[in-house]
């Protein structure tokens, strides 16, 4: 009798534990879903965007709420974080893009050979030089930070568009940057803004994905 007693008790509190988790993992996907649409809701005409970008789009938004940090040389989320190119990689790799590259010199010369290429020489967004920039286009710089690679692309992110306050927003993975404002690191989204002349980073343009967002167009140099 003492042995039913305890087998039903036990059941009880496994039943309770279970339901627990389960409402845990609820409120975490809400909470994830929530966020994910209150980020597409900030982009501007978000509604007209293609559908493959929009795709993209929130794949980029599902990494972003998974707290992952800045790690260099990881292009895998279980590691608990991914560096720049590592997660443009990750991202387009998960878009059925086979041929991506894994460093940012080398998408860099992807797009350039296999894409469209359009370089860009103002620190001003309102230049005819970022005419043809579109949401799911590929952002280059270099110097951010002192590198071997050849060509010296340093950093890599993925154009988001413009929120309603028409601040440009992007996503990847980095350090010393911005959200809003405000000052963050890691896997997720930020301010596109672009280097000062006094800077050592250099932003050097902008490219469709090949096979993915590219429109039968030449390179621009």
């Amino acid at each position: 009798m003492r042995k039913k007693l305890i087998k039903k008790l036990i059941k009880k509190l496994r039943k309770e534990i279970i339901d627990i988790w389960l409402m845990i993992g609820v409120s975490f996907f809400s909470t994830a879903v929530q966020a994910s649409s209150t980020a597409m809701l900030q982009l501007k005409h978000y509604e007209n965007y293609p559908y493959k970008t929009q795709q993209l789009i929130e794949q980029a938004l599902h990494l972003s709420n998974q707290n992952l940090t800045y790690l260099y040389g990881s292009a895998d989320p279980k590691k608990g974080g991914m560096d720049c190119s590592g997660t443009i990689y990750h991202l387009l790799k998960n878009s059925h893009i086979k041929d991506v590259p894994r460093q940012a010199n080398d998408i860099y010369r992807w797009v350039w050979q296999k894409g469209h290429f359009v370089a860009v020489n103002s620190d001003q967004f309102s230049s005819f030089e970022f005419s043809k920039l579109k949401p799911g286009y590929l952002l280059f710089w270099s110097g951010t930070y002192n590198t071997t690679h050849t060509p010296p692309i340093s950093h890599v992110m993925l154009y988001l568009g413009h929120d309603y306050h028409n601040h440009p927003i992007m996503f990847g993975s980095s350090y010393g940057r911005s959200y809003l404002g405000k000052p963050i690191s890691g896997v997720g989204l930020y301010d596109f803004k672009l280097p000062s002349r006094n800077s050592k980073a250099r932003f050097l343009g902008y490219g469709c994905i090949p096979s993915f967002s590219c429109e039968k167009e030449k390179n621009t140099t």
